[in-house]
């Protein structure tokens, strides 16, 4: 069988009515196989002003708004119009993306049909509750999430330590890496600006920590802010560029009111940001895969960053970056303060990471994910 004949039913529970890494990387997979001439068919919540212009043909699922959180959606059901839908699309593969109800009943849909399923496992969906004070309800996240992924004839993990962590799990049998790559058109390092970046208040003589990401609680944000009150109390000098939006902003600027915050960047401007940081400073623990490390090592920009299953494998320890244990304060502020002091040993950091990031090619990797499905369809076929 060849790429140009699968025809594939994605189900996201977020496509591309929020941008957010996982909702991207799907993106970048639907561009690719619909130009080695597969077809394509997404089903997910729309909303009337999405983040961005989706790749393929989008069927819009029923959904409501998350309580407390609006922005994001919650699919309903596998309405009896998206069924006559996937009748009349006829897939020889499901793909699903996140765990939600309309995804189980499209696995339930594909079971009758005899098609196979792959779930893309973008993000650790557990990990969330502590950052709700909901951390005794852990086990039964995992439990609930188990009853779907062993439903999967196989799985795809960002990284290889957050396939691991799905086998210890006994999530699936079968569990592969489905990487992530890098638009090296907007994240290299000839998009850094100096002049820019003083233009907007930054001194050329005090070192630059960036985060980029969304404003929201499980990216870190306590973690990032106790590290440079730490910073702060050791009187190393430092100035901070925080590259987002989200939910969280107000609370956030509260907690670091020295920063400067650049809201959402996108296309050049983003890249500018990125390269015009001297480090980033990535706290989270929840990202199968890291996708503003990687973006940031492509800009040769060091990254000090929680030793967690999205960096792990990705950073290297002092070699790209620093990898520090998740929420210890003290040991986050040594990293920075160690590039703070040190800038040509963050500049060498920077380089080596520049020289990894060019492994990471969006088609190859997409690619993999290309093979599994026909892989699966092989075993559909002589089973």
């Amino acid at each position: 069988m060849q790429v140009n004949e699968l025809k594939i039913a994605l189900f996201s529970g977020n496509y591309n009515y929020v941008r957010d890494g996982a909702n991207k990387a799907l993106n970048k997979l639907v561009e690719y196989l619909l130009r080695m001439g597969a077809q394509v068919r997404v089903y997910s919540p729309t909303v009337d002003n999405p983040a961005f212009e989706p790749m393929g043909d989008l069927i819009s699922v029923p959904s409501f708004a998350i309580p407390g959180r609006p922005e994001y959606r919650i699919p309903l059901q596998l309405s009896n119009r998206i069924k006559e839908d996937l009748r009349e699309f006829s897939p020889n593969i499901v793909h699903i993306s996140s765990p939600d109800r309309v995804a189980r009943q499209a696995v339930k849909w594909a079971h009758s049909q005899n098609i196979p399923v792959l779930c893309s496992v973008h993000t650790r969906f557990e990990s969330y509750l502590q950052y709700y004070k909901l951390g005794l309800f852990e086990p039964v996240m995992v439990a609930w999430l188990r009853s779907l992924y062993r439903h999967c004839d196989a799985l795809v993990a960002p990284s290889e330590g957050f396939a691991e962590l799905l086998r210890s799990q006994h999530m699936n049998q079968d569990v592969g890496i489905w990487t992530r790559g890098v638009n090296r058109d907007v994240f290299n390092a000839s998009k850094r600006d100096m002049a820019w970046r003083k233009s907007i208040g930054f001194d050329d003589n005090i070192p630059v920590i960036g985060f980029l990401g969304r404003l929201v609680l499980e990216k870190g944000l306590d973690v990032f802010a106790e590290s440079l009150s730490e910073l702060g109390k050791r009187n190393i000098p430092h100035q901070v560029m925080i590259i987002g939006d989200g939910p969280a902003k107000n609370w956030f600027a509260e907690r670091v009111p020295h920063a400067n915050f650049l809201g959402f960047q996108g296309g050049h401007d983003l890249g500018r940001a990125v390269a015009s940081m001297d480090m980033l400073f990535n706290p989270s623990t929840t990202e199968g895969f890291s996708n503003v490390s990687l973006e940031t090592m492509a800009c040769a920009v060091p990254v000090i960053a929680a030793r967690a299953t999205g960096n792990v494998g990705l950073v290297q320890h002092n070699i790209t970056g620093q990898l520090v244990t998740p929420g210890n304060i003290p040991e986050f502020a040594d990293a920075l303060q160690h590039y703070c002091q040190n800038i040509e040993i963050s500049k060498l950091h920077g380089k080596a990471g520049e020289a990894l990031s060019l492994e990471y090619s969006w088609d190859s990797i997409n690619q993999v994910v290309a093979d599994k499905y026909i892989e699966l369809i092989g075993r559909h076929i002589t089973s």
